[in-house]
């Protein structure tokens, strides 16, 4: 299970750093780019309390091979693709094996240990999940730069197929057959708000991140407006449902918990940060500073170790320190990103002071994150727990997708406005971007004084 969990989190790390590369060998343009990186989230996104009722439904055994399968085969198509059309459709359903996959993992732990068990399972994944970040960076930069055969960036994607093989082939034997389950214990899908959300996301980002390019013609301001229509819609018919006693993708009680719409808030406000910071520093990197996939890779690894280290032990620190942890992380990744921007400003390598900026990005969004999932989980009551956990991991994915389709687009639009290529003006389009994520992750310093309600 840990392996599947591990495999899908290098996909999302290793594409980030074969960016610059796809687009070099397929043409692709900097919103193509972007598409690739947020269809994959918009699938995952969209079905991921979907993917974990169905789990319920028909067994997360069965759910969990199922999406291991889809994801496995995707993998195949991406990494066979021979245009970016091609690619960002079979990164959606990547997303979507991911989306019938990865929420079967907890479940799963949580099913089959007990006692010291499973907390030694829980501590297993929350290693795997902070070791991942780290791995993805370093074997994505190999997997590109080694141009096996002469394939490129395709490894990246294929590399999934054998290990998705041996994981299906060890699975099928391993993981315990699903028990029956109590009809009246198992929730219907709620297939009319899973397809309203999918358009308010779609109706969202596709033109975030087209409308640049495209001069932003009428279309992608009528399709933000349809956006927040349908986001509407999608609120009305989940208060409706739930009022009729139905089992809403989202539940309005779990909305109305005190201290769930201040995490809802940092969470996107930290995703967004994070999925914009990795998007713009890739290119800038590669294509800026025409460093390898490798160095790239390997530049980015004291954010993710410090994330890593952090998010493992930040619940032994002292006491006192704990109410000063989630506003003092964001402010530390605030000055931190702004820092980035800085060092690099004048189109160098920025020395060993991008390394320490770097390592305070990992601090600083390790702080921002961890204790605000782990503090708004902590607050529902248990029966609101599953519901309240799909809803953050979903908002986690969704802040991601933000960040990549906003300050991506900034950076992208930046650079367009500057004029030519190059080291210099790549720079100043980063300055500019990792400006704007500083004031972001400002707003969350400020949303962290504020005082849940007792």
């Amino acid at each position: 299970m840990l392996s599947a969990q591990f495999m899908a989190m290098l996909d999302v790390i290793i594409v980030n750093v074969a960016m610059p590369t796809m687009g070099s060998e397929l043409h692709a343009s900097g919103a193509g780019l972007q598409l690739v990186v947020a269809g994959y989230s918009i699938a995952y996104a969209v079905l991921l309390i979907t993917g974990a009722r169905l789990g319920d439904l028909l067994g997360h055994r069965r759910v969990h091979l199922a999406g291991l399968a889809l994801f496995t085969v995707a993998s195949l198509a991406c990494g066979l693709a021979q245009g970016t059309g091609e690619l960002i459709a079979f990164r959606v359903v990547q997303g979507a094996g991911s989306a019938l996959m990865i929420p079967q993992v907890l479940s799963l732990i949580q099913r089959t240990f007990v006692g010291d068990a499973r907390a030694r399972a829980l501590g297993a994944y929350a290693a795997v999940i902070a070791s991942g970040a780290v791995a993805g960076q370093v074997l994505g930069g190999i997997l590109v730069s080694a141009d096996v055969f002469g394939t490129g960036w395709r490894p990246v994607f294929l590399v999934n197929v054998p290990v998705g093989l041996v994981l299906l082939a060890v699975g099928s034997r391993v993981l315990p057959r699903d028990a029956a389950r109590a009809p009246e214990r198992a929730r219907g899908l709620d297939l009319p708000g899973l397809a309203l959300l999918a358009a308010a996301v779609s109706l969202f980002t596709v033109p975030l991140v087209l409308g640049q390019e495209e001069d932003w013609p009428l279309w992608s301001w009528l399709s933000l407006a349809a956006s927040v229509l349908c986001f509407a819609l999608f609120c009305a018919y989940e208060s409706r449902l739930a009022r009729r006693g139905g089992a809403p993708l989202i539940a309005p009680r779990v909305l109305r918990h005190p201290g769930i719409g201040l995490a809802i808030f940092r969470i996107t406000a930290v995703m967004a940060v994070n999925g914009g910071f990795l998007f713009a520093l890739t290119l800038h990197l590669q294509g800026g500073l025409g460093h390898t996939a490798l160095h790239a890779g390997l530049i980015f690894t004291p954010t993710a170790v410090a994330f890593g280290v952090v998010g493992l032990t930040w619940r032994s620190w002292p006491d006192v320190w704990q109410r000063a942890l989630i506003p003092a992380g964001f402010a530390i990744a605030a000055a931190s990103v702004a820092g980035v921007g800085w060092v690099l400003r004048d189109g160098g390598n920025g020395g060993l002071w991008l390394y320490v900026a770097f390592a305070g990005v990992g601090v600083g969004l390790a702080l921002s994150f961890s204790p605000t999932l782990t503090r708004a989980l902590a607050t529902v009551r248990p029966e609101d727990a599953a519901d309240a956990s799909g809803l953050l991991a979903t908002v986690t994915q969704l802040g991601q997708l933000t960040g990549v389709a906003v300050f991506g687009t900034l950076f992208l639009n930046r650079l367009e406005s500057l004029g030519a290529p190059g080291a210099y003006t790549s720079a100043e389009a980063l300055l500019a971007c990792m400006y704007a994520l500083a004031a972001t992750a400002t707003l969350g310093a400020v949303s962290g004084l504020v005082r849940r309600r007792r």
